[in-house]
């Protein structure tokens, strides 16, 4: 049987646990985009916890986005010697460690929010260079992957989605074309660095001109083909839907399921589980080998060590979605001040 504490393979990275930590925003750092004592010190108690994996929050490829304020950006001139501490920190518990690279505006002097139908072929070159630079400089820093923002609304996201890009040269219409901005950079990216590369993908857009599972699974498998090396699904607003109130089922387990017959990458259920039983349940019910936990690390960095010592552990988040709506790190319910690892030492 499978057990969310299973050391594993994933890719040609060895695993503490199934487990896979996935960021969203960043509100602890100072306004210059610099690592504080805080992010460091949040990182070292969850690479300790007995997580499997750690996917950073939102690296944004451009300091005016429409999320800057909430996130880093590689163009920090410090970026490479700050985040090359977090790597050794995380490294130390023998943990692998993800930046997740995304945009979700295109911005030109005189155009901003850009839509993908108006942003030329040389804002093509210059996106896909921007994010290959971004991920050299990850590369530099010690972090042993990419996740690369394709699901949610960020910027890609649209980019490859029928119902947003309506383009009529080579990046747009057929579903290989919409991909083929990415497509080029991953090639460029394998070429030049070292770097496990994850994409994060919508399951589905829910909208009737946009991608439908079955569009979801024909990306998959290019990309694939096309040198991915693992996958993240995820659904647009994820967040909003995982919350107390909602009692469906989550349909996240089904499709990654699906997905997983289709590619021979690993594939990372993104979202939904908080309990123990619940991410064995679904562990030993389904293909799924990995699944991803966002909030539950916000209210708690440390929470996996309590599991591991219960057997039977369920998360205190109580899906508020305060931190995701305020942008925050932190959470609003848990305000004790988190135990540094060094407690756990002693």
């Amino acid at each position: 049987m499978k057990d969310l504490f299973d050391f594993c393979k994933f890719g040609n990275l060895r695993l503490n646990s199934r487990i896979v930590r996935t960021g969203l925003w960043e509100s602890e750092r100072e306004q210059q985009g610099n690592f504080t004592p805080e992010i460091y010190n949040r990182y070292e108690n969850i690479a300790a916890s007995g997580v499997g994996l750690i996917i950073t929050e939102l690296i944004s490829l451009y300091p005016r986005d429409a999320f800057s304020k909430y996130s880093h950006t590689t163009l920090y001139n410090q970026f490479v010697r700050e985040a090359k501490d977090l790597t050794d920190l995380v490294h130390v518990y023998d943990v692998p460690i993800f930046a997740q690279l995304g945009f979700v505006q295109y911005n030109k002097p005189a155009n901003q929010n850009m839509r993908v139908e108006d942003i030329s072929t040389d804002d093509i070159r210059k996106i896909q260079t921007d994010m290959i630079i971004a991920a050299q400089k990850c590369d530099y820093a010690g972090f042993d992957g990419i996740q690369i923002g394709l699901g949610n609304y960020y910027f890609l996201a649209r980019f490859i989605n029928p119902n947003f890009n309506t383009r009529t040269d080579k990046y747009g219409g057929s579903t290989f074309n919409r991909l083929r901005i990415v497509l080029e950079m991953i090639k460029v990216i394998k070429e030049t660095t070292n770097l496990h590369i994850n994409c994060r993908l919508n399951a589905f857009d829910g909208t009737n001109m946009g991608m439908a599972v079955e569009e979801t699974i024909e990306i998959c498998k290019i990309l694939e083909e096309y040198g991915v090396d693992s996958l993240q699904i995820t659904r647009p607003r994820s967040p909003q839907y995982f919350t107390q109130e909602n009692k469906q089922k989550n349909p996240l387990i089904e499709i990654t399921d699906e997905i997983i017959k289709n590619v021979s990458i690993p594939v990372i259920l993104g979202g939904g589980a908080n309990s123990q039983n619940q991410i064995n349940e679904i562990l030993n019910k389904t293909n799924i080998e990995f699944i991803s936990m966002q909030r539950p690390f916000v209210y708690d960095p440390s929470f996996l060590i309590d599991w591991q010592i219960e057997g039977d552990g369920i998360s205190g988040c109580r899906t508020c979605n305060n931190c995701y709506w305020k942008k925050t790190s932190t959470c609003f319910i848990n305000r004790q001040p988190q135990l540094n690892v060094e407690t756990y030492r002693d």
